[in-house]
């Protein structure tokens, strides 16, 4: 059986991405055990506004990489299906730059 490149880089992208979102998720869970038993007040203690900005950030992060997941998935049935490389919306080819820049693109350049 031959490897198809296009798979195996959406796979390997996406592999990447659930490494990193399981390091995203470990950077929260060691804030949240960091502050707790703490009595950070986040207005009046130097460090608790430390804390909750870095909390917010790395969950913004953990959001991000999901939905990087889910689009290499897509990306992933739309190969399975024959219409990878389609634009969803006017039905022309996807340019192969495109497609090389963002593996994952539904849209041409134009209709994007």
């Amino acid at each position: 059986m031959t490897s198809d490149p296009i798979r195996d880089r959406l796979l390997a992208r996406r592999d990447a991405t659930l490494r990193r979102l399981a390091g995203l998720r470990g950077d929260v869970r060691g804030l949240v055990e960091a502050s707790r038993g703490s009595n950070a007040d986040d207005e009046h203690d130097p460090e608790g506004a430390t804390i909750a900005f870095e909390r917010a950030q790395a969950e913004a992060l953990a959001t991000q990489a999901t939905a990087e997941i889910d689009e290499a998935d897509a990306a992933l049935a739309r190969l399975d299906a024959g219409t990878y490389g389609t634009c969803e919306s006017c039905g022309r080819p996807i340019a192969p730059g495109r497609l090389e820049a963002r593996p994952t693109a539904r849209r041409c350049i134009d209709c994007a």
